[in-house]
């Protein structure tokens, strides 16, 4: 016969209220920030989506950028601002999935803004998606913008991300 394992029991000095007090700035600090990323991301976000073209999810390949044309060093600039707000919206989504927030919304957003290969296969393939591109075309509607263009004949294995 085995012996049971036992459990042993939380250390009579230590209370999640205990935890609390002990650090009630921290609790105040993520508290706050909680609220603040949720009115953010409620002004940003509408912000960001409204200004997407409408027919950027119409082309095979990704339209040429507003900044093509620009001085390199200026468009080194952009490129790493827009891949670290990107990336920083991508992080502010995971953590709106557990806290307040448009969490989906602002990783999909954060998504379109970061760089990586095949990512504009897997741009047009997410949007296509009904759960997708409802909102972000309420989004749009409200905001007085027409819908996004998406071409549904695009679901075979060739246009999906790999």
């Amino acid at each position: 016969m085995r012996p049971r394992a036992t459990l042993r029991p939380w250390p009579l000095s230590f209370t999640v209220p205990s935890w609390i007090t002990d650090n009630a700035g921290l609790f105040w600090a993520v508290g706050i920030a909680s609220v603040v990323i949720f009115f953010a991301s409620l002004l940003i976000m509408p912000a960001l989506v409204i200004r997407i073209p409408v027919d950027y999810f119409t082309h095979a390949h990704r339209p040429e950028s507003r900044f093509a044309d620009r001085q390199p060093s200026i468009r080194l600039l952009i490129l790493i601002a827009k891949n670290v707000l990107g990336g920083v919206l991508v992080l502010a989504g995971i953590a709106m999935l557990v806290l307040p927030g448009q969490g989906l919304l602002t990783i999909i957003v954060g998504f379109l803004l970061v760089d990586f290969p095949r990512k504009y296969a897997l741009e047009r393939w997410l949007v296509r998606k009904p759960i997708v591109h409802r909102p972000i075309n309420w989004l749009r509607r409200r905001h007085h913008r027409e819908p996004l263009q998406i071409h549904k004949g695009d679901t075979d294995a060739r246009h999906q991300p790999r």
